[in-house]
């Protein structure tokens, strides 16, 4: 059975980042997917000090929630990243776990499907979902889209339950990314992943 596993960056276990999430999870069980949330939020996660440990031992130094879920996101077939919206960006807890998460692990993430979920009261939602999309990017990770940007509005719970184009967009975003899941998989059994090239790092050393 395909598995999608989600992060909840907000703080808050049944907030708006929650009500977001839980509209795609309905979806996905009716897709026949299981799904994981873990929260991220609640837990103190530093950042990565760029130490270079991961490189030598394949997991972080620090040994926490990012080692714990480390190997259920290499199981996992699809990650969607769901944050509250802080001064125009993400949780700065869910960044660090982030960081550390993509940086650590050495397994591959290509065609793993990827997806960013944001709330916010008012404004920052559109910069939050660049900056969390990148980290599907620059993975291999193709990204799922919606019929609107992955986000809702409110203040609280109940305010994103009263977002009604938000919740739909959350439903058809759990409805594409099945989709996408269902199809990578039998693409893969058909005609195997795209390879892909490896080696080439620009960094400019001697300064020309």
């Amino acid at each position: 059975m395909s598995k999608v596993l989600l992060l909840n960056g907000s703080a808050h276990q049944h907030g708006c980042t929650a009500t977001a999430l839980e509209e795609m999870i309905r979806v996905f069980e009716t897709e026949g997917i299981e799904t994981e949330l873990i929260q991220v939020g609640t837990k103190p996660v530093r950042g990565c000090i760029s130490c270079g440990s991961c490189e030598r031992t394949g997991k972080c130094v620090f040994d926490d929630l990012v080692n714990e879920v480390a190997p259920k996101f290499e199981a996992a077939d699809g990650l969607v990243v769901g944050s509250p919206v802080y001064y125009g960006s993400p949780n700065g807890n869910l960044l660090s776990f982030l960081d550390r998460l993509f940086y650590s692990t050495h397994f591959s993430k290509h065609m793993k499907v990827g997806a960013a979920v944001v709330s916010c009261r008012r404004g920052g939602n559109t910069a939050s979902f660049d900056v969390l999309n990148k980290y599907f990017t620059i993975s291999s990770m193709p990204v799922a889209s919606s019929t609107y940007w992955n986000q809702v509005h409110g203040f609280t719970a109940e305010d994103v339950k009263k977002d009604l184009e938000g919740l739909q967009t959350m439903r058809n975003l759990a409805g594409n990314m099945s989709f996408m899941i269902k199809a990578f998989a039998d693409a893969r059994e058909k005609y195997g992943y795209p390879e892909l090239e490896k080696g080439a790092f620009t960094s400019f050393p001697d300064g020309k």
